[in-house]
C-alpha cells in the first residue's frame, strides 16, 4: 500500500479512536495507535525540556509534541521530545526530519521494544543526527549519533554512549542531568 493511502487510513482511524489514543505512527510495517503516556513518562519529558530550554541557542526550541514525517521512506513518528528551529513550528502538519536536531524517546513501561528496535532504525533512516533514549524502567540512557549505514546495509546510528540515571550526559552540544529523572514505580 502506498504511503499516502496509509496516511489517509491512519487519520480516519484516529478520528474514531477511543479517548486513551493520543496519536498515530506509520512505518513500512503498518499503522500504530498510541496510548497516552504515564505521569512518570510526562515528568521525564518535562524535566528534559526544561533543562534543554536553558541551553538552546536563539531560534531553537525543545518541543514535546508533534509528528516527524518522511513520506519518501513511509515513516511517521511521534517522538516524546524534539529539538528543532522555532521557524519549523510555524508550518502546518508534521515536522520534516531534516529540521530535527535531536529526537528523544522515553521507553514505555510495557511496550519499550519500539524505542529500542524500530526507532533505532527509523530515526537514522530519516537522517536525524541525535537520538536520546531514556529508560525509566532500568534507569539508563543512551545517546546515539552519526546516522549512516551499518555493515548489514541498513540505516543505523554508528555511535552509541550508554549512561545511568545520575550521570551528567553530553547530548551533542547540550548537557542533560539525568539525576532529575524518576524511575517508573512498580
Amino acid at each position: 500500500m502506498d504511503y499516502a493511502r496509509m496516511r489517509a487510513i491512519a487519520e480516519g482511524l484516529l478520528e474514531h479512536a477511543p479517548d486513551p489514543i493520543h496519536g498515530i505512527e506509520i512505518t513500512p510495517d503498518g499503522i500504530l495507535m498510541l496510548m497516552g503516556p504515564s505521569g512518570t513518562h510526562e515528568l521525564v519529558a518535562m524535566r528534559l525540556r526544561r533543562q534543554l530550554e536553558h541551553q538552546l541557542r536563539d531560534g531553537l526550541a525543545a518541543h514535546t509534541a508533534g509528528d516527524v514525517e518522511d513520506p519518501s521512506i513511509g515513516i511517521l513518528r511521534r517522538p516524546d521530545l524534539v529539538v528543532l528551529p522555532e521557524a519549523s513550528m510555524d508550518t502546518p502538519g508534521a515536522f520534516h526530519p531534516q529540521d530535527i536536531e535531536l529526537t528523544t524517546e522515553i521507553a514505555a513501561p510495557t511496550n519499550h521494544s519500539t524505542a529500542y528496535t524500530q526507532k533505532m532504525h527509523d530515526y537514522p533512516a530519516m537522517g536525524i543526527p541525535l537520538y536520546l533514549l531514556i529508560d525509566p524502567r532500568s534507569g539508563t540512557l543512551a545517546v546515539m549519533s552519526d546516522p549512516g549505514t551499518g555493515t548489514d546495509g541498513l540505516p543505523c546510528y554508528r555511535a552509541r554512549h550508554d549512561y545511568a540515571f545520575g550521570d551528567k550526559v553530553s547530548v551533542g552540544p547540550w548537557t542533560v542531568d539525568s539525576s532529575e529523572f524518576p524511575l517508573y514505580k512498580a
